[in-house]
């Protein structure tokens, strides 16, 4: 008489249908759906890591110290501002005003600095500048209900208007020593903007990936209806998240305004399609509710590679325009594939 229980045969008898093979099969599966996932994940930092590795030995003086050197301080600007524009993508917005942003602040900073010689208040000024646009960017969008696309673009006019009256069409010099060292001063053998930018990317890491404010960007991102109806205070948010985009796009004109000692009223044209597809290229959705830091970082070094090897071969400007433009299409391309295998999948 056997001593097992009714539900103990049942399991038993599950147990003996499954073949020995089966086993395999579907551990097999398992593990190649998982190298799938992670070769997906992790694509661009292989095709960066690829990419350098050729560079490195078939353009001459590219692994040199000073070249590398050189291309983290290319990157700066792109990279900080990336950090914050990432979590405007991430909340299903965008801002094209951030070029004008950084002209506007750095000549505004210049200015400060030439009349009152405190660089104190030239910074604060630049600073608040920059917050007082981003804030006014996430107003419009927020609770006037205004298309991003349209509010930031008017926003980039009128502020690179403001940037040619209030410097008379003129670049503003800059002759303050200590104010200069904030773009050409080194730290533990490092350029200030290389650390500025590592600090930026930990930062809006941390804030992305371990905080409330970080989740809430992506669930607005992903459905605003209903990350209202979760109880999170959508407008607010995004007016918080216009406001970082402003201060530290104003940072980054300051730090741009030191390094080329002058705030220029022209300066910074294009910089945010730059912006914008070095997000894109690191998987940043340009339908919102998707971000990661890490991609951002790998997107942004390869728009500073390439431009970098672009100057080291000696090609002519008009082609660089015309390499930015594809690697922008690409990058509007690889973000609809990405939403087309996540939906099938």
């Amino acid at each position: 008489m056997s001593s097992l229980t009714p539900a103990q045969t049942d399991n038993v008898s599950t147990v003996q249908q499954i073949k020995p093979g089966q086993n395999n099969s579907m551990n097999s599966k398992n593990i190649r759906k998982t190298t799938r996932h992670w070769l997906h994940e992790q694509s661009m930092p292989l095709a960066y890591a690829l990419l350098f590795i050729v560079l490195s030995f078939s353009v001459e003086n590219f692994f040199s110290g000073t070249n590398i050197v050189g291309l983290m301080l290319s990157v700066a600007q792109i990279g900080m501002v990336a950090c914050t524009m990432m979590m405007c993508l991430a909340s299903r917005d965008f801002d094209l005003s951030i070029g004008s942003t950084i002209a506007f602040t750095g000549v505004l900073g210049a200015i400060i600095l030439e009349r009152s010689g405190s660089i104190t208040l030239a910074v604060g000024g630049g600073l608040l500048a920059g917050a007082l646009i981003g804030a006014g960017n996430g107003v419009l969008i927020a609770y006037l209900r205004v298309n991003a696309l349209i509010a930031t673009l008017a926003t980039m006019l009128m502020v690179r208007g403001l940037a040619f009256i209030v410097s008379k069409g003129q670049a503003v010099g800059i002759s303050n020593e200590t104010f200069i060292s904030f773009g050409d001063g080194r730290i533990f053998g490092l350029p200030f903007p290389v650390l500025v930018v590592a600090a930026c990317f930990l930062i809006f890491g941390i804030l992305l990936n371990h905080t409330v404010f970080g989740r809430n960007t992506l669930a607005i991102g992903g459905n605003p209806d209903a990350a209202r109806l979760a109880g999170i205070r959508v407008e607010r948010l995004r007016i918080w998240i216009f406001l970082l985009q402003g201060l530290v796009t104003a940072l980054a004109g300051l730090i741009l305004a030191s390094r080329i000692t002058s705030g220029q009223p022209n300066s910074a044209q294009g910089f945010e399609l730059d912006v914008i597809s070095a997000c894109v290229l690191g998987g940043v959705s340009l339908q919102g509710g998707k971000a990661r830091i890490t991609g951002v970082l790998v997107g942004v070094l390869i728009m500073g590679t390439v431009e970098n090897v672009m100057n080291l071969l000696d090609v002519d400007a008009f082609y660089q325009y015309l390499m930015r433009g594809f690697i922008l299409l690409a990058a509007v391309l690889l973000d609809q594939l990405k939403n087309r295998s996540a939906r099938k999948s």
